[in-house]
């Protein structure tokens, strides 16, 4: 069965947006968390018009690559300008999770109202036997609640932003993590985690 990650740039006081996200702020003042994206020379392989640091480059293609579909929050579809009709990821299926009707919906996006386990389920059949990516802490923070989570990926731009909106909210118990692999790199360290059961 295919595997459920949640990956995400993150400050070191895990916010994953700055101040004032919204629609037509972005992601607020919190764009540095995306500089690895293009601070490299190696370009990636999986999106165009990334160019990274060799080892980022690594780790990003091979977790972008396994992906099939993306889960993301009303929130963080709203925040990136509904990502034009498309998806964050080139190649995958976007499913949008909102307990309201969303306007413009594309033909390469979905929206399920009733629930994360009918959204990972949507996700999980538009991934056609690859991965499903986790956007957005709504969103993580529902899946890890209903134990849906197999791995946490945490690329850790070395920046205390202060504010803005946070990767994790509130569990109601602990979730431990098992390090997979740490990966230094130019401006960010790339942190893998399986979810123990």
């Amino acid at each position: 069965m295919s595997k459920v990650m949640a990956a995400h740039a993150v400050s070191v006081d895990g916010y994953i947006t700055g101040r004032e996200p919204g629609a037509g702020r972005g992601l607020g003042d919190a764009t540095m968390l995306f500089d690895w994206y293009f601070d490299g020379d190696t370009p990636s392989q999986v999106f165009d018009g990334f160019k990274l640091s060799e080892p980022s480059a690594r780790v990003f293609d091979a977790l972008a690559g396994r992906v099939g579909a993306v889960v993301a929050g009303r929130n963080t579809y709203e925040d990136s300008d509904r990502f034009g009709g498309g998806s964050p990821h080139p190649a995958a299926r976007l499913v949008v999770l909102s307990h309201r009707a969303a306007p413009e919906m594309s033909e390469r996006q979905t929206l399920i109202t009733t629930g994360i386990e009918d959204a990972i389920a949507a996700a999980r059949e538009a991934a056609d036997g690859k991965d499903v990516g986790l956007m957005g802490g709504g969103v993580t923070t529902e899946a890890l609640k209903a134990g849906l989570v197999d791995e946490v990926i945490l690329h850790q731009v070395p920046i205390l932003l202060g504010g803005g909106r946070p990767f994790f909210q509130s569990l109601p118990e602990h979730v431990r993590l098992r390090l997979v692999e740490a990966v230094p790199a130019p401006g960010v360290t790339h942190l893998h985690y399986e979810v123990a059961r």
